[in-house]
């Protein structure tokens, strides 16, 4: 089950709820789930027992309490545990990560793209400055994403410097919308913090990193730091993380195996399967091997929790909405990042090792790298930086 999936569930037993009567609101258009915060729990979470219980005239717990039996119920959902003032945490059923794995590797770098046009129509406009000129350009690519229709223009005398095209990539206004054309009242200007000094010498990809990183309201860094090729640089890492896996594919190709979703172990240990104690039940002997007890009470398995890096790939498309809705592609490149440093520890244990055949939970692993592949192609297209096969 995706988030837009679970979204809907949610939803269902909202309208559930109102048609047995037990709760009298208007069902929202749409549910909000993420991932569950302090002290939650499960693979996701959701307060739409607290923005309900207002309306409903009820307490949040009694709220959440309603919709908890109903989402138990769900196709797909595990269990649902009411934390906090009425926060819905959900366990979903072992199939969740895999059903996730497969809809980015089905969508690509388009996964979190909306494909029907919404209807909205958006005029951008920034004025003659360089970092303006290039967020302008990434929240127009972030709109088109989310099914905007929309026309950019900049510099109101409708000249943008040739190198900014040259070098940044930026389209010249003849690309976008009328040169010279002003920002009607229906338009939105981009005027981020001006950049402190020429990001040129960067080149285009360190150079648009340099101006999109930083959040608009902060000064963005405009050093040879972008170029570093360390760990300390979050673009390495994430152009790094992208060349790897794609390092990794091909060299799968080579060994005969692809990627083929499947359940993964968070830490990556395919020894024993989720929900299977570490050691049998028994009593220890000093060799370290343990000897069974018919007795001995026998322990409910306890369901592992899903492996870290699904948690940022479910959130794309929420990342991507938030990011067009507020014109702010920095909260797409710090997006990416996470998703690469949550990806970067799998990939040593992906390929097998010597001897060791190529198994299914090889397999897993591909298709879990690959799918943050695709979201890190998807966002580098976005941002209008460049995603490496090689580096």
């Amino acid at each position: 089950m995706t988030p837009v999936e679970l979204s809907r569930t949610v939803l269902g037993a909202v309208r559930r709820a109102v048609d047995d009567g037990v709760l009298d609101v208007a069902v929202p258009e749409r549910v909000k789930v993420t991932a569950p915060g302090p002290g939650g729990c499960g693979d996701y979470a959701t307060n739409i027992a607290l923005q309900l219980a207002r309306p409903a005239g009820q307490p949040p717990l009694h709220v959440a309490e309603i919709l908890r039996t109903r989402l138990a119920a769900s196709d797909g959902v595990r269990d649902v545990v009411v934390t906090g003032p009425g926060f819905l945490n959900i366990t979903l059923g072992g199939a969740a990560g895999v059903d996730l794995v497969a809809e980015i590797l089905r969508r690509g770098p388009r996964y979190g793209f909306v494909d029907e046009p919404s209807g909205e129509v958006v005029h951008l406009h920034a004025p003659c400055e360089v970092r303006a000129v290039v967020v302008m350009d990434v929240v127009g690519r972030l709109l088109r994403s989310q099914g905007v229709d929309v026309t950019t223009t900049s510099c109101d005398d409708g000249v943008v410097e040739g190198e900014w095209i040259t070098v940044l990539g930026v389209p010249g206004c003849e690309d976008e919308g009328v040169p010279g054309q002003a920002a009607s009242s229906a338009g939105h200007v981009i005027q981020p913090v001006p950049a402190p000094a020429s990001p040129l010498h960067l080149g285009r990809d360190a150079g648009r990193w340099a101006l999109l990183h930083s959040a608009g309201h902060d000064r963005p860094r405009i050093s040879d730091e972008h170029l570093v090729q360390r760990e300390g640089n979050p673009l390495f890492r994430v152009r790094y993380a992208h060349a790897r896996i794609r390092a990794l594919s091909r060299n799968a190709a080579d060994l005969g195996f692809r990627a083929e979703p499947g359940p993964i172990e968070p830490d990556g240990d395919p020894a024993h399967p989720a929900g299977a104690p570490a050691h049998p039940t028994g009593t220890p002997t000093p060799a370290g091997t343990s000897v069974p007890t018919p007795d001995a009470p026998q322990a409910p398995p306890t369901p592992r929790p899903p492996h870290p890096l699904l948690h940022p790939l479910a959130d794309h498309p929420r990342v991507l909405a938030q990011a067009a809705a507020h014109r702010a592609p920095d909260r797409l490149a710090r997006h990416l990042v996470s998703v690469a440093d949550a990806v970067l520890p799998l990939l040593p244990a992906v390929l097998p090792r010597g001897a060791e055949k190529p198994s299914a939970t090889h397999r897993a692993r591909l298709a879990l790298a690959e799918a943050a592949g695709a979201v890190l192609a998807g966002g580098l297209s976005l941002l209008g930086i460049d995603a490496p096969e090689h580096l």
